[in-house]
């Protein structure tokens, strides 16, 4: 039986939902009729959950969603993840940073240059460019561990949209499939069965 853990972009990132229904409410409720029929189990750790609640008005689908999706956090007491994946996460977040500070001394060097209006615009694309340094590629926050931890210690199947999430749940051997996939994974899931 395959296990899926599921990521909130699989009900938000449009690129993603879209497979199921153009909006996001009947790409829910799709997902919702398709998933029973498949003999999988699908998971969410319950900060994902939380995440995607206040993103999207669940509404009447909520006990649907409950019903199909177990809500579940990793027993993050219990965990034990290799140490080469914290070498490996400290020296990113490392190189991050120092990208980061590159990109902010040279903006500062260009900003004695520029009137106030254009220091302004200059600020803007300051943290566009630091953001991106920084959150593209990286696991960034809580939600993304939660759901990282979860589908390596289910060995489940994650399903995200996250680039971040996917290249280090590649480092640590967890299974990905493309996301904008799932239905088609689903429906053949149905169809394999007896």
């Amino acid at each position: 039986m395959e296990v899926f853990v599921l990521d909130t972009s699989v009900f938000t990132n449009p690129d993603v939902y879209s497979q199921f229904e153009k909006d996001q409410l009947g790409a829910i409720e799709d997902f919702l009729s398709l998933a029973p029929h498949t003999g999988a189990t699908f998971f969410m750790p319950t900060s994902i959950y939380d995440e995607l609640c206040k993103m999207v008005d669940l509404g009447h689908l909520k006990p649907r969603f409950e019903l199909v999706v177990r809500i579940r956090s990793p027993r993050r007491y219990n965990l034990t993840v290799p140490a080469e994946f914290l070498y490996e996460f400290i020296e990113d977040v490392r190189s991050r940073i120092n990208k980061g500070l590159r990109i902010a001394e040279e903006h500062t060097r260009e900003a004695g240059r520029l009137t106030e209006e254009e220091v302004g615009k200059l600020i803007n694309r300051l943290r566009e460019k630091y953001r991106e340094a920084l959150r593209t590629g990286i696991i960034d926050s809580k939600e993304d561990v939660d759901v990282l931890l979860l589908a390596y210690e289910l060995d489940g199947i994650l399903v995200t949209g996250d680039e971040g999430l996917r290249r280090w749940a590649d480092r640590v051997g967890i299974k990905l499939i493309d996301p904008k996939s799932f239905r088609y994974i689903l429906e053949n899931l149905v169809k394999l069965r007896p």
